[in-house]
């Protein structure tokens, strides 16, 4: 069985997202998280709602594939990067205001 720590790995603090958060604001707070792959977008409901005692009203999830990498000398080894997940999660609008490092 999963803990809600292995579906939700981090909060994505990007230049985007925080833009996203701060403009939905007033309706329902835009909130993004990186995933496990294998998450479905219930577990990643409650799993927010458990950590964050917050009320989710909606889920997206993204699928990013990894993108191939060289050695740092330019050699021909190539590798790839791990694929991962990003979830967009909303808030109900009658949610306070949302801020990372107090909810953890």
């Amino acid at each position: 069985m999963r803990t809600v720590w292995d579906v939700i790995k981090s909060p994505v603090i990007t230049e985007k997202a925080l833009v996203l958060k701060e403009q939905t604001q007033d309706t329902g707070q835009l909130l993004t998280f990186r995933v496990d792959r294998r998450a479905t977008k219930p577990e990643i409901k409650s799993a927010i709602e458990r950590i964050f005692s917050v009320k989710v009203t909606a889920v997206r999830t993204m699928n990013y594939a990894g993108k191939k990498t060289r050695a740092r000398n330019r050699s021909r080894i190539e590798g790839r990067k791990p694929a991962w997940k990003k979830a967009y999660v909303t808030l109900a609008g009658d949610e306070k205001q949302f801020d990372y490092s107090e909810a953890i």
